[in-house]
C-alpha cells in the first residue's frame, strides 16, 4: 500500500467510526464528477480601474490561453472545459480552436459577448435608446451563437454593463421593454440544446441603476424567455451581507438556476480567489448545491477571475482546490442528522452538523481522489516545481 493510499485508509477509518451514515466511495464519485470551467480571459495580462500589471508568463494568444488552462487541469483533474469571451478570444478558424481544445484535453465551455466595451455602448448596449446600437449588439449575440455551433459550445452566458448613471438620463420601463425585446430574439436564434444564463449585477460601471440589478431581475427575464434561460449567480456580485446561499436554495426550487461565476469579494469588487475571504459561505453554498442523489445538480460551475498581481495559472489552480474543498465539506454533512435535528426545532445541533463537516479536514480525501484521476496529490506544489511558468514567460516576453 503507497504511502496516500495509507494515510487515507486512515482517514476514512476515523471519519466512518463518528459517519457510519456517509458513503465515502459514493462522496470521492461525486468529487471526480464535478466539472469547473475557467475563463480565457483568466490568462492573459488584465488590469484594475487604474492600471495593467503585466506578467511575463501571461498569454497573449488563444492558443497559449488554452495551453495554461490544460495545465490547471492537468494537475487538478477537474478543469476540462474554457469559458471563451468575444472579441478577446475571436478567430477566424473555430474549427482550428475546437481542435486545440482537444488535443489539449479540454472542450470550450460558455462563450461570453462582450456589451460593454465599444464606444457605443456608453448608454448601453441591448438597453440603448438608439435602434441601431441595439442592432449591433443583437448581431454581436448571434455571432456567438454561431461560434457556439462551431465550437460545441452549451452556453451563452450574458452579462451587461447597462444602465444610467443620473436620474432621467433614461425612462427604467423603456430599457426593460427593449431588452425583453432584445433577449427574445437572441434566444429564438439559439439552437435546442443551448443555454442562455442572465448575469445580474447591482451596481457597477453604471451607478445610478443598472438594467438587470438583481438575482429577482434576471430570472424574471429568464422565466418570461423560456426553460432554457437561466439565472446566473456570480458570487462577487451581491451588496455585502447577502445571503448568496438562500438565493441559490430558492432558484434551485424554480427552477432556474443556471450555473455561477465563483470568486469572492471583500468590498465591492469580484474578482478575488474564491473562497478567500468567506470559505464558509462557499461551504454553506455548496451544502445547498448537493442534491438528492449526493452529487452537485447538474448546472454550470465557472470561475471568474483576473488575478493582477497572483500568477494566473496558480491562482487558478487555488480556486479549483478550494471549490473542491468546500464541496467535499459539504458531501460530508450528515444530512439524516441535520434533517432531525431540523424537524426537531433543535437549533444548535443542526448548526453543529455543519460546522463538524466544515472543520473536517478535508486534505486526504482530496488527495485519494485526484490519484484515482491519475493527478497529482498537491497539485499547486507540483505545478510551480514544473518550471511552466518560467518557460513560458522566456518564450512569451
Amino acid at each position: 500500500m503507497d504511502k496516500l493510499t495509507e494515510k487515507y485508509s486512515r482517514w476514512a477509518e476515523s471519519f466512518a467510526a463518528e459517519n457510519p451514515a456517509i458513503d465515502l466511495e459514493k462522496v470521492k464519485e461525486a468529487l471526480k464528477s464535478i466539472v469547473i470551467e475557467t475563463p480565457s480571459w483568466g490568462y492573459a495580462d488584465s488590469g484594475t480601474r487604474f492600471a495593467v500589471f503585466a506578467q511575463p508568463a501571461a498569454a497573449k494568444t488563444l492558443r497559449q490561453k488554452l495551453e495554461d488552462a490544460a495545465q490547471v487541469h492537468k494537475y487538478t483533474g477537474v478543469a476540462g472545459s474554457v469559458a471563451l469571451h468575444i472579441p478577446w478570444d475571436k478567430t477566424d478558424d473555430w474549427s482550428e480552436v475546437k481542435g486545440w481544445a482537444q488535443e489539449l484535453g479540454l472542450k470550450i465551455g460558455a462563450i461570453n459577448p462582450n456589451l460593454f466595451q465599444e464606444q457605443e455602448y456608453k448608454l448601453g448596449s441591448l438597453t440603448n435608446p438608439d435602434p441601431a446600437v441595439r442592432a449591433k449588439a443583437r448581431a454581436h449575440c448571434l455571432e456567438c451563437i454561431e461560434i457556439m455551433r462551431q465550437t460545441g459550445s452549451e452556453y451563452l452566458s450574458l452579462w451587461l454593463a447597462d444602465g444610467t448613471n443620473y436620474p432621467g438620463q433614461d425612462d427604467f420601463r423603456a430599457r426593460k421593454h427593449r431588452l425583453e425585446e432584445e433577449l427574445a430574439a437572441i434566444y429564438q436564434a439559439m439552437d435546442e440544446h443551448m443555454k442562455m444564463l442572465i448575469e445580474y449585477k447591482f451596481f457597477e460601471p453604471a451607478f445610478y441603476h443598472t438594467d438587470i440589478a438583481d438575482w429577482g431581475m434576471a430570472t424574471t427575464f429568464a422565466r418570461k424567455l423560456g426553460d432554457r434561460a437561466l439565472t446566473l449567480v456570480d458570487t462577487g456580485h451581491h451588496p455585502l451581507g447577502t445571503n448568496i446561499e438562500h438565493i441559490v436554495a430558492f432558484l434551485i426550487d424554480e427552477g432556474k438556476l443556471g450555473g455561477f461565476h465563483f470568486n469572492d469579494k471583500k468590498y465591492a469588487d469580484d474578482d478575488v480567489t474564491v473562497g478567500s475571504i468567506d470559505p464558509y459561505q462557499l461551504f454553506l453554498i455548496f451544502c445547498e448545491l448537493v442534491g438528492s442523489d449526493g452529487k452537485a445538480i447538474d448546472v454550470a460551475y465557472m470561475i471568474d477571475q483576473s488575478h493582477n498581481l497572483k500568477p494566473k495559472i496558480e491562482a487558478m489552480i487555488q480556486s479549483v482546490l478550494n471549490i473542491q474543498t468546500a464541496y467535499a465539506k459539504a458531501l460530508l454533512v450528515d444530512r439524516q442528522k441535520l434533517a432531525e435535528a431540523q424537524k426537531a426545532g433543535d437549533i444548535v445541533s443542526a448548526e453543529d452538523v455543519l460546522k463538524a463537516a466544515f472543520e473536517t479536514d478535508v486534505r486526504p480525501l482530496l488527495a485519494k481522489v485526484r490519484q484515482e484521476l491519475d493527478r497529482t496529490e498537491d497539485p499547486l506544489a507540483v505545478f510551480r516545481a514544473s518550471g511552466y511558468l518560467e518557460k513560458a514567460a522566456k518564450e512569451r516576453s
